[in-house]
């Protein structure tokens, strides 16, 4: 029994990431409508109450900097440089279009469930 609580685990975490990936795209795009750096969009996240790590962040936002959803630039602030992020103009027609697709796709699974 003891086996098969941690497949059952071990299946819950890899269906749980993945469907939280997903998620943390579209919370980054959504908060990036005003500009952030890395620390402040985090807190902001975790205020919304979505975490996330920085080894996931980061990633993340130079993945979506290299798809040309976002644009940034260094800049220095209390005497540190600090890289400052916010969708650019593809990011914001696209986001626009995962909103409506996010919206449709919930409205689907809430009437399932």
């Amino acid at each position: 029994m003891g086996y098969s609580m941690t497949v059952t685990d071990n299946v819950f975490e890899n269906l749980r990431l993945e469907l939280r990936r997903g998620c943390l795209t579209l919370a980054v795009l959504a908060q990036l409508r005003q500009e952030h750096y890395g620390y402040t969009l985090r807190k902001a996240l975790a205020e919304r109450g979505l975490e996330i790590d920085e080894s996931t962040l980061y990633p993340l936002l130079r993945r979506l900097e290299a798809q040309g959803l976002l644009a940034s630039e260094w800049r220095e602030e209390d005497k540190r440089n600090k890289r400052f992020y916010h969708l650019s103009g593809d990011g914001q027609r696209i986001f626009g279009q995962l909103i409506e697709e996010w919206q449709a796709i919930n409205a689907s699974i809430n009437s399932i469930l």
